[in-house]
């Protein structure tokens, strides 16, 4: 054991006996430089008997070499490459420049990653070790987390060891070990263990005291000082942290070595792989031989043997901060000269580039190359990396500004906001053609709405737009999209100032000649703002099928679909939007665009909620938990909000209340509007209407409105239209029927121009509530029909809901049961839980026994057994649904075990059986 840490000691033992058990365990261990966080891992090593160990390690000059430290660990285990399946095997031989190919979705690799160490531990438990995991390059910290997120039934261990950074995202909500500094008594002992004179009680406090427990700094001191400082105390007390003093220490037991050696620990120092024949090779260039090494072997701080190890990171960091520019250049040099260039291009360009003295054409050219084959492989914080300092390198100023542009453009894609806006800001100083100075404006409007979808990035939007007008008009009509799509995220009333200006500015730009269909889609949201929704419908339908033609370039996809199926939504075309949400999924997918695929999953899941279809929409939001987790960003609360809507989940009112208040705070009114329609439908489906009406006031009635009516729509009909629905639900069992039957007109306009069966649906069943009698029989029916042919599910059995309410009100208690019947069956199924207590309540209020439904087996399930499970019964194997949920078919089997056992079946056809079943 080490001394004083007993606890974390148990704790790593805990992880080894839990593998050996058959299960997966992670762990990120956690503590400041010299903490003692290497020697837990070697413990844990030295421990794991009978295992196999896998070890990687972060290093700082390797953070812009996308997926290095994945590499690095997975490097022992790719002679099993091709025994994966096939696109993880791709993928995974791509990212690691093994193969040519198109860049990998980052899932696919995860996954690939997932199943490499699950199968490797078949045999026996596998233990995988990552130290200084702070300095992982972005890609490999991304996936490594990601894959210690999805073990679960794998015979697998993955330790992280980091330094405690306040700002550290990547190890969030991964089970952490703190290590802090030792014990007085340890302290003392470990102190004492290396200290061969009496030390006096005084001076043994003071160093105590700096040093704060830190094991390396006790057993580092004694090498520090002298006998007498030993004795009466160092001379002054140290500034800084325990690291920079650590580093400091280390820096001048460097001096007294020979200059060979220092040379050749800077080539080491400059090399992160531990290649030791490469750190010959380069050493012989600059006329050091083997025996340059033996003076730091015996002074503890290198050891060269089958690789090469530093006594601890900070020796590295020591040797390679302190040396001179010109030494480090030359160290460079020679390592990129002793690299080959087929086997290793990327790493050579970037010695090349720490070699180079001043501005060099050559360099920069392979850097850019470089660049290109990192975003090849998905690699986007490392194609921005070369490119920038392909462009420090770049002595033409032309080129130079066009390689920061794409440098930016890169950082934008990679969401690295701050570093994109750092480099345009030294495009400030530089002179730059018109049309640069307007692409720069146009990213740094870009940066503004990626990062904050709010209010600030319209005006400098529009500004963009228009300086690009006489330049790249192309580029100008695509700006001038993205500024109404801005509005249509800050959810900018149809009409509204700043909306309205840039939709003019829009429509008064030049026509191109060969018009495109984003010219299309420009034209339709801007007439949608000057002219009115009823204006602008027919050209909703045609931007619709414009965008579901057979041959659409997937850069074009994945920018304009989103904003297509937004006009397909307004204008209440289920099909349409749905077909546009698919494609829009698909294509995000196959480009592996992490942020797109983001939106495009919460897209995705709205028709599924109005077609009823609860289940796949859950499904839908666990994958976008998994890629927030591999993106190591926030989820986007779009669908979890909708989600919440439909099963009546008052118990989600803290989620809800956080988005909108973090959009309110950001100006994203889209996410404001959705809360509204959101706490509307879970308050009419509990039948608290009051509460529901108040909800939808908040939204649809604008300060100083006191007349009753609601007057503005945001930009199109959704998701207003859904709230001014509930807003009729609610008003009528207010009695505030004035207010009803406005916003029921409101709906029959929205109808009119529309001309959709969901459209016209919606506006029978609000004006069929109006009604006591007569007509109110006839709409409801029509309402049903016309729900049932556009698809809505979740709509139409909530109509039979109220045409049963209505039904028993008017004292036709059979026609009631009939239609609460059928509503309550199909709302259960589905999972709209609270309208489906509404539909129950309302049968035994018609003197129908409603017998009390037996505990439902389904209902033990997880929502991840749910989902495993119905894949399974559609004949899904266990690799196929391990690769559409992104776990291990070992984890797989292991939840299949579970599902099998809470549903008291032995087979699959057994399942399919269990799972369609009804409740009594």
């Amino acid at each position: 054991m080490l001394r004083g840490r007993d606890t974390e000691c148990d704790v790593l033992l805990e992880l080894i006996r839990a593998a050996r058990s058959g299960q997966s365990a992670v762990l990120a261990v956690q503590g400041e430089a010299g903490i003692g966080k290497t020697a837990l891992l070697d413990y844990l090593v030295d421990a794991a008997t009978g295992c196999r160990v896998l070890r990687a390690a972060g290093v700082e000059s390797e953070m812009e070499l996308a997926f290095a430290g994945l590499h690095q660990l997975c490097n022992p285990l790719l002679d099993g490459l091709d025994g994966l399946p096939a696109p993880q095997a791709e993928a995974l031989g791509t990212a690691f420049g093994m193969r040519a190919g198109k860049p990998p979705d980052r899932f696919v690799i995860g996954l690939g990653v997932l199943t490499l160490l699950s199968e490797h531990a078949g045999d026996q438990p596998l233990i995988c070790v990552i130290d200084d995991a702070q300095w992982l390059d972005q890609a490999s910290a991304q996936i490594l987390t990601f894959v210690a997120r999805r073990l679960a039934a794998e015979s697998v261990v993955m330790v992280f060891a980091a330094r405690a950074r306040e700002d550290e995202q990547a190890w969030a909500g991964l089970p952490r070990l703190m290590v802090h500094g030792l014990k007085q008594a340890d302290a003392v002992a470990v102190l004492e263990s290396v200290v061969t004179t009496p030390l006096d009680v005084r001076v043994r406090d003071r160093i105590l005291a700096e040093t704060r427990g830190n094991p390396l700094a006790l057993l580092e001191l004694p090498r520090w000082l002298s006998s007498a400082e030993l004795t009466f105390g160092p001379d002054q007390t140290a500034a800084g942290t325990v690291a920079g003093r650590l580093e400091e220490r280390f820096r001048r037991r460097l001096e007294p070595l020979p200059a060979e050696t220092r040379r050749l620990l800077l080539i080491a120092a400059a090399e992160p792989l531990g290649d030791v024949g490469l750190l010959w090779r380069a050493a012989e260039r600059l006329g050091l031989g083997e025996d340059a090494a033996t003076p730091a072997e015996a002074a503890d701080l290198i050891d060269v043997w089958d690789t090469v190890r530093f006594r601890h990171p900070l020796v590295r960091s020591a040797v390679y901060r302190s040396a001179a520019l010109r030494d480090r250049q030359a160290a460079h040099r020679a390592l990129a000269e002793a690299t080959d260039p087929d086997r290793d291009p990327d790493r050579r360009a970037w010695h090349r580039a720490h070699a180079a003295s001043g501005p060099d054409e050559a360099v920069a050219a392979e850097l850019e190359r470089s660049a290109d084959r990192a975003l090849a492989h998905g690699g986007l914080a490392a194609g921005a990396a070369f490119l920038a300092r392909a462009a420090r390198l770049t002595p033409d100023g032309v080129s130079r500004v066009e390689r920061e542009l794409k440098a930016a453009q890169t950082m934008l894609h990679a969401g690295a906001f701050d570093d994109a806006l750092q480099l345009l800001g030294l495009l400030d100083h530089r002179s730059l053609t018109e049309l640069q100075r307007a692409r720069a404006e146009v990213l740094r409007a870009q940066i503004a709405f990626a990062s904050n979808r709010g209010d600030e990035a319209l005006p400098l939007l529009l500004a963009a737009a228009r300086r690009l007008e006489p330049l790249d008009l192309e580029l100008a009509l695509d700006t001038y999209v993205t500024a109404l799509e801005a509005t249509l995220f800050a959810a900018r009333r149809i009409g509204e100032a700043g909306a309205v200006e840039v939709a003019h500015a829009a429509l008064s730009a030049p026509v191109p000649l060969r018009p495109r269909r984003s010219d299309q889609l420009l034209q339709c949201m801007a007439v949608l703002q000057v002219d009115g929704y009823a204006a602008s419908t027919r050209l909703m339908r045609d931007v619709t099928e414009a965008y579901l033609e057979e041959h659409l370039p997937l850069e074009e996809g994945l920018r304009f679909l989103v904003l297509a199926g937004s006009m397909a939504c307004d204008r209440w075309d289920l099909p349409g939007w749905t077909a546009i949400a698919e494609r829009h999924l698909e294509y995000t997918r196959e480009a592996g665009a992490l942020n797109a695929l983001q939106f495009a999953l919460n897209s995705v899941v709205y028709p599924r909620l109005f077609r009823g279809d609860l289940a796949t929409a859950g499904a839908l939001l666990d994958e976008a938990n998994a890629l927030a987790e591999v993106a190591g960003t926030t989820l986007h609360p779009y669908g979890a909000i909708g989600l919440a809507a439909y099963r009546g989940d008052t118990g989600a009112e803290e989620l809800i209340t956080a988005a909108k208040t973090d959009a309110t705070a950001r100006g994203e009114g889209l996410v404001v509007v959705l809360t509204s329609w959101a706490n509307a439908v879970i308050r009419n489906g509990n039948g608290d209407y009051p509460a529901a009406l108040a909800h939808c006031r908040e939204f649809l009635f604008p300060p100083g409105n006191d007349d009753g009516r609601p007057v503005f729509l945001p930009v199109g009909s959704q998701p207003g239209g859904w709230t001014l629905a509930e807003l009729v639900e609610a008003a009528t069992r207010c009695g505030e029927h004035s207010t009803a039957a406005a916003a029921a007109g409101l709906l029959a306009e929205i109808a009119a121009a529309s001309g959709t069966d969901w459209a016209l649906g919606i506006a029978a069943r609000s004006a069929a509530q109006l009604h006591d009698a007569g007509p109110a029989d006839d709409l409801f029916r029509e309402a049903i029909d016309r729900l049932g042919q556009a698809g809505v599910g979740v709509e139409q059995a909530r109509t039979r809901l109220l045409y049963g309410e209505w039904l028993r009100r008017a004292g036709r208690r059979s026609d009631a049961r009939t239609q609460l019947r059928d509503a309550h069956d199909a709302l259960t199924a589905m999972g709209v839980d609270a309208f489906a207590e509404r539909a129950r309540r309302e049968l035994a209020a018609t003197g129908e026994t409603v017998r009390r439904r037996r505990a439902d087996t389904r209902k033990e399930l997880t929502a991840q057994e749910l989902h495993i499970a119905r894949l399974a019964a559609d004949g899904r194997t266990n690799p196929e649904i391990g690769a559409e949920l992104y776990l291990s078919r070992h984890t797989v089997e292991w939840h299949l075990r579970k599902v099998f056992a809470k549903l008291d079946v032995t087979s699959r056809r057994q399942l399919r059986s269990a799972l369609e079943r009804p409740v009594a």
